[in-house]
């Protein structure tokens, strides 16, 4: 008869803090492509001195950060992994088992970004460089880890 062990997979590569960076900027890239396809649509354009300046209005925020929040809900919460991290080669698992991380520790992740994003994601780089497994707050309060894939 079989057995089934419980635990977190062996060999889990959890140094991934150049691609985790890497990962945020394409993340980033995109979230300021849907800005723009939020701002042409809802906000409002004005052109000056030459170059075109976008904004949002209070409908087209509430738009763009909801979009946000679903965006890293969904993707780390169904697939582990956001657009930058499929590039990079990296994911988030849980770190009891090494599976897809679920709503519930997604939505955690991506609620812990406001404190993990302050000052250009200087908590998070520091948080991630002193911890053992290499995580950020919204990795220990999800109980995940990004690792290679």
């Amino acid at each position: 008869m079989a057995q089934g062990v419980s635990g977190p997979p062996v060999a889990l590569e959890v140094h991934v803090t150049g691609r985790r960076i890497l990962a945020t900027i394409v993340d980033v890239i995109i979230f300021s492509i849907f800005y723009w396809l939020v701002a042409m649509l809802l906000g409002s354009t004005s052109v000056e001195g030459g170059s075109i300046a976008f904004s949002l209005g209070a409908l087209g925020s509430l738009i763009y950060f909801v979009g946000i929040f679903a965006y890293y809900l969904f993707m780390e919460g169904y697939l582990g992994q956001t657009v930058g991290k499929m590039l990079l080669g990296i994911k988030v698992v849980r770190e009891d088992n090494g599976g897809v991380p679920g709503l519930g520790a997604a939505a955690w992740r991506t609620v812990l970004r406001v404190i993990d994003g302050i000052l250009f994601y200087a908590v998070a780089f520091v948080s991630v460089q002193v911890t053992e497994k290499n995580r950020r707050l919204g990795d220990m309060a999800a109980h995940t880890l990004v690792v290679r894939k």
